[in-house]
């Protein structure tokens, strides 16, 4: 049921007019006028009492009047995915937390495209696809990065199917459900393969390290998985939005995510918190790795989210989970001690990217994991913006250039 939506009987999915004049952005008055114009239609609520509207009409109204967004400015691109507020998030209204608590990536993730929560639902990699995505992958160079090998992989699954050009949602459903595993399982493994379990999680934790994992520590990397899938519209979503307004396929949408997510100040900043966790660990003192980033110029890598005045949710709920990890101890008081350390001069508190720190490096798995990890989980992201920007109007994300150059007429150079 729409969140905010009158419940019982023939109402479920219908909203007050309150509620409907809070999503348009108007007044209750104006909400009877776009009745009176039939931009609206209404039937009166149980009882008798006020008026109750179909929230998908009130939607598609909503769509048909908003501003286009602009680039740079403070015009915000409408979504219904993930709110930030008050040092929280929330996937479409639930604590993004609790569910990374109680339910497994795949889960989540589904229920985030559909609306519905299907208990156990695994994720299968179709075969030619996942062939196809691991020839190509075993043929990059040795020193080829995560995000590399994730890109080329949804690239050649993309070839592989020859539906991937219908962007009905039932098609691009069942194709984020193929492309997930497929991304996983084309990757080269760290140690023996977990190809045989169903889940996700562990034939991640194959591709990541050569350490046998316990439970507590698939539970980490799961709640990871859970913790990562969205974070509003950070560099790699709007990248993903842009080419889904321009009506490119999921694998490219995804490809383009990939594109944005690898630079060190998005998917690959748990690296740094890797080496800067490493280095502490080598040395035995926070206190001298963080002077020698301050002294140099650099921050601290792990601190601070501009979006969270306080502590990131994210970090808070992965180092709850991680505290039960055997082995994860020492990686868990140096972070603790880094943020300590920086504390007594600025007020930054840990973010996801320290706690996916801990993880990679209590486990054994290279500074890339945390990375690895990142763009798998937002994956689904991606695809649950494409869903919402296929429905929308489209090349509507694009921006007009403001020209600062020369004034013509020129000379030929």
């Amino acid at each position: 049921m729409t969140d905010g939506a009158v419940a019982g009987g023939d109402d479920r999915g219908r909203l007050t007019t309150r509620e409907v004049a809070e999503r348009l952005g108007v007044k209750p008055e104006t909400v009877y006028a776009y009745v009176s114009r039939g931009q609206l239609s209404s039937r009166r609520g149980p009882g008798g009492r006020g008026s109750t509207f179909d929230a998908r009409e009130v939607d598609a109204l909503a769509r048909r009047g908003r501003r286009e967004p602009t680039f740079g400015g403070e015009t915000a691109i409408r979504t219904g995915i993930t709110l930030i507020e008050k040092d929280r998030y929330f996937y479409r209204g639930v604590d993004a937390t609790a569910l990374a608590e109680r339910h497994a990536y795949e889960e989540v993730a589904d229920w985030l495209w559909t609306g519905e929560l299907r208990r156990g639902i695994r994720f299968t990699a179709p075969g030619e696809t996942l062939a196809a995505a691991r020839r190509a992958v075993a043929a990059l160079p040795a020193h080829s990065g995560p995000t590399d090998r994730l890109r080329v992989a949804a690239i050649a699954a993309s070839t592989a199917d020859p539906l991937r050009f219908d962007l009905s949602p039932a098609t691009v459903l069942g194709t984020a459900r193929g492309l997930i595993p497929t991304l996983v399982d084309a990757l080269p493994p760290a140690g023996p393969r977990a190809d045989a379990d169903d889940r996700l999680a562990p034939r991640l934790w194959s591709r990541l390290t050569s350490r046998a994992p316990d439970e507590a520590s698939l539970r980490a990397l799961e709640a990871a998985l859970v913790l990562l899938i969205d974070h509003d519209l950070a560099a790699s979503t709007l990248a993903a939005r842009v080419a889904a307004s321009a009506r490119s396929h999921p694998y490219a949408v995804v490809s383009a995510g990939l594109g944005a997510l690898e630079g060190p100040l998005h998917g690959a900043a748990s690296g740094l918190a890797h080496r800067m966790l490493t280095e502490v660990l080598e040395r035995g003192s926070a206190g001298a790795v963080v002077a020698d980033h301050l002294r140099d110029g650099r921050r601290v890598p792990g601190l601070g989210h501009r979006l969270y005045p306080g502590a990131d949710p994210r970090a808070t709920a992965l180092f709850a989970r991680l505290e039960s990890v055997p082995g994860a101890g020492r990686a868990l008081a140096a972070a603790r001690e880094v943020e300590a350390t920086t504390a007594r001069h600025v007020s930054l508190h840990a973010n996801v990217d320290l706690a996916l720190a801990v993880l990679s490096v209590s486990s054994g798995m290279p500074p890339e994991a945390g990375e690895t990890v990142f763009a798998v989980a937002r994956t689904a992201g991606w695809i649950a913006h494409a869903l919402e920007e296929y429905a929308e109007r489209p090349l509507r994300l694009r921006p007009t250039g403001h020209y600062c150059g020369p004034r013509p007429p020129q000379p030929l150079p």
